[in-house]
């Protein structure tokens, strides 16, 4: 049964974020509609001034407002040391757990020849040429734990080793198939400072 067009736009617009089916999708809009529009309407602001204002840093591809993230602005952070994760969600949980003084850089997904995710989609080529720019030593590549991830640790690790820099990967304390956003802080720091070479 359809109540109101204005309300199935709504709730099949939220079935975009991810874990969010059509009955969650339809909870949320009738809360907003029937018990919080002022919260609704900071929503729809919100969301319009992120996406008119967000980009990515020219350096590590994060997502900000600015030209340069705040850690790669920061004179503070160890320019030579450079972890290499699949996406900003990553960044977030590698900072979160401490003790990461290096630097980043977002690959933004993983290689996937089945989708058409290539090197070239990933940003190889600018990664490679971070690299070289600021002499890092070596490459931490946090990437995910699962088959796509592994390749792609393997791939970005082939590529480094003419280059002379150190390649090493996070320990394996995260489980098979798991996905670093989602990992808890201390087994995040655990892996991180277990890391070995490839």
């Amino acid at each position: 049964m359809n109540i109101s067009p204005l309300i199935d736009q709504l709730i099949d617009a939220l079935r975009c974020l991810p874990g969010v089916g059509p009955k969650t999708a339809q909870r949320m809009v009738l809360h907003i509609l029937e018990r919080d529009r002022a919260g609704g309407t900071r929503i729809a602001q919100s969301l319009t001034q992120a996406i008119d204002g967000v980009g990515q840093c020219r350096n590590c591809r994060i997502l900000t407002e600015n030209e340069l993230c705040e850690i790669c602005a920061s004179r503070s952070r160890d320019e030579t040391l450079l972890c290499v994760v699949e996406n900003p969600a990553d960044v977030l949980a590698v900072e979160q757990a401490g003790g990461f003084r290096g630097k980043y850089f977002v690959l933004m997904g993983h290689l996937s020849p089945i989708d058409g995710i290539g090197p070239d989609e990933i940003g190889i080529d600018q990664l490679l040429a971070r690299v070289q720019r600021d002499s890092v030593k070596e490459v931490i590549l946090a990437t995910n734990s699962t088959v796509e991830g592994e390749a792609t640790a393997h791939y970005v690790s082939e590529q480094l080793r003419p280059m002379g820099v150190d390649a090493s990967r996070i320990a394996h304390g995260i489980p098979f198939g798991g996905e670093l956003e989602f990992v808890d802080a201390g087994t995040l720091a655990h892996a991180m400072d277990g890391r070995k070479k490839i």
